[in-house]
């Protein structure tokens, strides 16, 4: 038993370090316009993300259940009924397309309810690992707009121009999602061979000539996307595991004992030159943010932890991806995190020098949950009162004082905030941030300056009780140093 639970614990490690590990990498752009970007990126700090498709009809996880790999978030997430046998379920599934018409489709309410709420950019899917394209794309009729599809004749049918325009009008930085891999495509998932995982399905060694075609596909995708929808300030690329391959990577598995078996698919290189693919989506879109996530290199300019937070944040550019409910698309009845959470998480980012990036899956009608809205508001409120110690503001040098504060500051360094969580009793001790004779303190949304005196250890405030009243959920004093 003691063997066991040691090799349990060695495990846990091993995954924690290669974790830590991925979140320790990062290779600085060199380009000065690209740079200038994810300095305004850092300033917007809120972004909305959106996972949308024909799935929403079933309410399940997208992409991920024609997924044949044996895992309880692919296989486990099958619609009960749907299907006998794994072949006849992916037919039905892509068969969601003929069905698909999202006739209350209105993107430019969902523009202004994330605008309510203090989001500054948007990520849309416009293609999952599903292939299904959101997007008027001529390389495939695996399509919203493709003639299958009821929502076709719609004139609104080209979701993803529809919505990057309506957030480009309320002042959004533009980011499309895209999946790398693609298990419609005959190029990745080719019909000669089934399916085993996530991986494509044939030796890329042995058909160059097919996997050439899949690397012109997806460039010629994204091609479109940079060439046809207006200003675009991010490319935020999935699928992670769709990239080169070392042959010292190769050797640490048993890809050489199992030659042709699904180990030596999983360890193949995956090379879709990423080079010439940011270099053609740069020419058309200067200074163009790239996010290949997962993959360490020059093409993640920024690092996205999903559905976590680092404990102490990242020492570069980051954002936390995280859902409003517990899926990433749409699911009827999903349960939302209350707008105490999200406010306290967006804090809890933000103090780390993080961007905190929300999802929200839209349903088959084209509408958001009513409690998705609600949650916005909710937050927008807040924002109202206390964004100006959000936006714009960097990681000071300690990010908490205990477990209910946290602190940012702005970029020069001469004014801090600092978050209360809970609403003190009549005074706080702050013994973090250095305070002079000529330090002022006031709490946001209130004009009158506080009262403050040096303790032993740093600085006693006192808190009115009536200043409860200013906000909801979190309290933000602002220190303003001479």
């Amino acid at each position: 038993m003691k063997k066991i639970i040691f090799f349990l614990l060695v495990v846990c490690m091993q995954v924690s370090s290669a974790v830590s590990a991925q979140e320790q990498q990062y290779f600085p752009d060199p380009d000065p316009l690209v740079q200038k970007n994810l300095e305004a990126w850092q300033d917007m700090k809120f972004g909305l993300l959106m996972h949308w498709g024909a799935y929403s009809q079933w309410g399940i996880v997208e992409s991920w259940s024609i997924c044949p790999e044996d895992l309880s978030w692919a296989s486990g997430a099958r619609k009960p009924g749907v299907a006998e046998s794994y072949n006849d379920y992916v037919k039905k599934y892509e068969a969601l397309q003929t069905t698909f018409n999202p006739t209350k489709f209105d993107p430019s309410k969902w523009a202004d309810a994330a605008k309510e709420a203090g989001m500054k950019y948007l990520v849309f899917t416009t293609k999952h690992h599903d292939g299904f394209c959101m997007f008027d794309t001529k390389y495939t009729n695996y399509k919203i707009t493709g003639p299958s599809c009821p929502f076709s004749s719609d004139p609104r049918s080209n979701v993803t121009k529809e919505i990057f325009n309506a957030f480009r009008k309320n002042s959004f930085f533009i980011g499309a999602y895209f999946s790398k891999p693609d298990w419609h495509s005959d190029y990745y998932w080719w019909k000669q061979f089934p399916a085993v995982d996530r991986n494509a399905n044939y030796s890329i060694q042995k058909h160059p000539e097919q996997w050439k075609k899949f690397i012109d596909y997806t460039h010629g995708q994204i091609n479109e996307l940079m060439s046809d929808y207006g200003r675009l300030d991010i490319l935020w690329l999935d699928g992670g595991w769709v990239r080169p391959t070392s042959d010292s990577e190769v050797k640490t598995t048993l890809a050489e004992i199992y030659e042709n078996s699904r180990w030596a698919r999983n360890t193949q290189s995956q090379d879709i030159n990423m080079a010439g693919l940011v270099k053609e989506a740069r020419a058309k879109q200067p200074g163009l943010i790239v996010v290949d996530r997962a993959v360490p290199g020059p093409y993640q300019n920024y690092l996205t932890p999903e559905q976590h937070i680092p404990e102490t944040g990242l020492p570069y550019p980051w954002e936390t991806c995280m859902t409003m409910g517990n899926s990433w698309s749409f699911v009827p009845n999903d349960v939302y995190k209350p707008a105490d959470e999200l406010i306290k998480k967006l804090v809890d980012i933000v103090s780390k020098g993080g961007n905190y990036l929300l999802n929200i899956g839209p349903g088959p009608d084209g509408e958001l949950d009513p409690v998705a809205y609600a949650r916005l508001k909710e937050i927008g409120a807040w924002m109202k009162v206390n964004s100006e110690a959000i936006y714009s503001t960097r990681k000071y040098s300690s990010f908490d004082e205990g477990e209910n504060i946290r602190f940012t500051q702005s970029k020069d360094g001469k004014t801090q905030y600092v978050f209360l969580f809970s609403f003190p009793q009549d005074k706080i001790a702050i013994n973090k941030i250095p305070f002079s004779k000529k330090t002022t303190v006031q709490m946001l949304g209130a004009t009158k300056m506080l009262k403050w005196s040096p303790t032993a250890n740093g600085t006693e405030i006192i808190i009115p009780a009536a200043l409860q009243k200013t906000t909801e959920h979190v309290w933000v004093l602002k220190v303003q140093q001479p």
